[in-house]
């Protein structure tokens, strides 16, 4: 018999992966997600077998309803855009950081106590001076709003697990690719050569440098994180062990749709290379801590992006012939 196990946003691109694997795994999966960004598509393969519930995770009668006797709660429900935030602060606020309290005093105000694993980012740790960036670095100085909410979000979570007497993780995650994901730089990428295949915009100068694990990794990663918690908070980066660059992955993308002499054309925000304000140039964690569980990633990030791109062009029926 598996557990009962709540994820919230797991209409979403991580959410329905994480979903279908519970899935398969044996466990009572309940949905909870509002659609704004997530998709009942995204959970076609096992939307029999899960308990879906359209629900505002700031509903907190419908929360404290759906919380109830769940073992163990993975939170992803998230406004997921860092340029969007500089643009719609106060969204990030209300749906990032409320959007935990609201669950997390469902939580405290219920009879039972689940395993709470909330996903974080590395943006929490903004231009760090240390790369590869381990779990006790500081101060943490996000230069994003989106990074602040989850920060915020992040100590709300280890205060509620403390005082409350339950067991909490945060899952601070790097760049994740893969099928369904439709937001981020390949999906900007292809959408704009579809558009002008001679022609690439890219946000930055080119340089900015950053890990990126496929989807498959990640949700390995978490499942096992999930079962190897001892201490009443932790906090874990999830990642590859390598960067690649903007250009490279532009490199990597015209590749995979057959596009051959494709101008690289640069747009950088500001004098330091930037492609939008809250932009990290420079990012890749530390995964010393998780690789002692037992875990490594399969794929390295070249791999992870150029994977993802072919998926990501066989959702939407691109052909370079």
């Amino acid at each position: 018999m598996g557990n009962k196990i709540l994820v919230t946003g797991g209409a979403g691109f991580i959410g329905s992966h994480l979903t279908s694997s519970l899935v398969k795994d044996g466990h009572n999966v309940v949905v909870v997600d509002d659609l704004s960004s997530g998709s009942m598509a995204n959970l076609e393969e096992v939307l029999t077998d899960v308990e879906f519930i359209t629900c505002d995770i700031l509903n907190k009668e419908a929360i404290r309803s759906v919380v109830k006797d769940v073992d163990v709660v993975f939170h992803l429900a998230a406004a997921p855009e860092v340029k969007e935030s500089y643009i719609i602060p106060e969204k990030f606020w209300k749906v990032n950081v409320e959007g935990t309290r609201s669950l997390l005093e469902a939580i405290r105000e219920g009879s039972s106590s689940p395993i709470f694993i909330f996903f974080s980012s590395s943006t929490v740790y903004g231009e760090a001076l240390e790369v590869p960036t381990k779990e006790t670095y500081g101060p943490l100085r996000p230069i994003s709003v989106y990074g602040a909410s989850k920060l915020a979000a992040e100590a709300m979570t280890s205060a509620y697990a403390y005082s409350y007497g339950f067991k909490a993780v945060s899952v601070r995650l790097g760049n994740i690719v893969g099928r369904r994901s439709r937001h981020g730089i390949l999906f900007d990428f292809v959408n704009k050569l579809r558009a002008n295949p001679k022609k690439l915009e890219i946000l930055g100068n080119g340089r900015q440098s950053k890990s990126y694990l496929h989807v498959s990794d990640c949700v390995s990663s978490v499942k096992l994180i999930w079962r190897s918690l001892s201490e009443p908070y932790d906090v874990y980066n999830i990642g590859s062990e390598d960067r690649i660059s903007v250009d490279e992955i532009a490199m990597v993308v015209t590749e995979e749709m057959g596009l051959e002499g494709v101008e690289l054309v640069h747009i950088p925000s500001g004098p330091d290379g930037a492609g939008w304000v809250g932009d990290v140039k420079i990012m890749q964690l530390d995964i010393t801590k998780l690789k002692k569980l037992g875990w490594t990633p399969v794929k390295n990030s070249k791999e992870s992006i150029r994977l993802a791109v072919r998926e990501l062009l066989s959702e939407t029926g691109w052909s370079s012939k």
